[in-house]
């Protein structure tokens, strides 16, 4: 895994979305990726349990806890 950002811009509480997460480098507004891996990396992450386990807010949207994004980092060493 790449260098996690230290002081990641997430919201104090609800859910983030995948881009959000590891950046998105097809959009003009490219996101700075907090953690920088893959879509494919994140998702064999996720399956193996290195990850949180993501939340489905709808048919088509799929999200994270902030709170388990934060325990992420937090976790992370240094």
């Amino acid at each position: 895994m790449g260098t996690i950002t230290p002081n990641p811009t997430l919201p104090e509480t609800g859910f983030v979305r995948l881009p959000n997460i590891i950046g998105n480098t097809k959009s003009r507004s490219a996101h700075s990726p907090i953690i920088p891996v893959s879509k494919s990396t994140w998702w064999a992450g996720v399956k193996c349990g290195r990850y949180p386990q993501p939340i489905k807010l709808g048919p088509r949207i799929t999200a994270w806890r902030v709170s388990d994004i934060r325990a992420l980092i937090e976790e992370q060493p240094a």
